[in-house]
């Protein structure tokens, strides 16, 4: 099979990441690199001698490659991705895919329009500790979901252009609306600026999922401590992930409450129950050569990206009512189900 020739525009914070995995894999060719700042062009010019370099974005559209990796700041990828799709081109976007959700479901009607592949760089929806948490759901092991919680929290990276909401908690949106199959009804917003007087430092997100699932988030860029941590609490089992541990990312814990009628009394009453922990051996995986495999290998076969375009366009949906929660001070929004 002929490999696919991608060009990636975008050689700043996380395109060197897309560029070490596309040039590392047979099926597909780094054919070019775009980037408008000459530095970042020099420093892709020493590690990547057989990939065209580009300045301009219509000339990179021009070539004969197969595909773009858009590894650009967020309020960018939709003009960019665009362009792509209406050049022909396959299209991956690092999160979020828009700013709005007009324009995402745009995106997703172009590229299926062109009978092309739009794919979004949701990477942790590509980790083996999420989908293992996913395999524990399907099996019905943790019993029926109660709610979960996640924090996302670091010193730095701060942005100027977009808040932490729209920086950060795509990551765990996406991870939530992955492990529960289904999109919230209810969102709330709650935020700070610190740090810029026009965007929030820190966020906190709170879901309202069917059958009454609760989830909640925190994200921050201005924290002590690193911390990606997500818990998920279950009628028979509970569990944690952290991202971060060196081992056992995930953890089972075999505890839960249980009610029952007291046969002297007839009253309700709760028991406790605390057994083992289960620590899992995981397959060693990088997410991101998962995604990028992900995309070349949808380019390839037809087979739909996991991370699609449907998908992002639900995150940016959840992350627009967050946002429109966050200028009403917290006042939760009604999630309509999509059409």
């Amino acid at each position: 099979m002929t490999p696919v020739r991608i060009g990636l525009i975008g050689f700043g914070y996380w395109g060197p990441n897309l560029a070490r995995n596309f040039h590392a894999m047979p099926t597909c060719e780094l054919a070019a690199i775009c980037d408008s700042n000459p530095e970042r062009l020099d420093k892709a010019a020493l590690q990547y001698r057989s990939s065209t370099l580009y300045a301009d974005v219509d000339k990179l559209l021009d070539s004969d490659i197969d595909a773009i990796a858009l590894a650009t700041p967020a309020r960018s990828h939709y003009a960019l991705a665009r362009a792509a799709l209406e050049a022909g081109k396959h299209v991956l976007v690092e999160k979020p895919l828009a700013m709005t959700t007009h324009e995402a479901r745009e995106l997703v009607d172009l590229a299926a329009a062109q009978g092309l592949v739009l794919a979004v760089g949701h990477v942790f929806i590509y980790n083996p500790a999420v989908h293992y948490v996913k395999s524990l759901l399907n099996s019905g092991a943790l019993g029926d979901v109660y709610y979960l919680y996640s924090t996302r929290v670091n010193l730095g990276r701060v942005q100027s252009d977009i808040n932490a909401l729209w920086s950060i908690a795509p990551h765990d949106i996406s991870i939530y609306l992955y492990l529960l199959d289904q999109m919230p009804t209810m969102v709330s917003a709650r935020g700070a600026r610190y740090l810029h007087g026009e965007v929030e430092d820190v966020v906190f997100l709170i879901l309202s999922f069917p059958n009454g699932v609760l989830a909640h988030t925190q994200v921050s860029w201005l924290d002590p401590s690193k911390v990606r941590h997500l818990t998920l609490v279950g009628s028979q089992k509970m569990v944690v992930y952290d991202d971060l541990a060196d081992e056992g990312k995930v953890k089972i814990y075999d505890k839960g409450v249980s009610r029952f009628t007291d046969a002297q009394y007839g009253e309700y009453q709760y028991r406790l129950h605390a057994g083992d922990i289960v620590i899992p051996k995981l397959p060693l995986a990088e997410p991101l050569r998962a995604e990028c495999d992900d995309f070349i290998q949808a380019i390839q076969t037809g087979k739909k990206p996991v991370a699609d375009g449907a998908n992002g366009l639900q995150v940016v949906r959840v992350l627009e009512a967050a946002q429109q929660s966050l200028l009403q001070d917290g006042q939760p929004v009604t999630l309509a189900p999509q059409a």
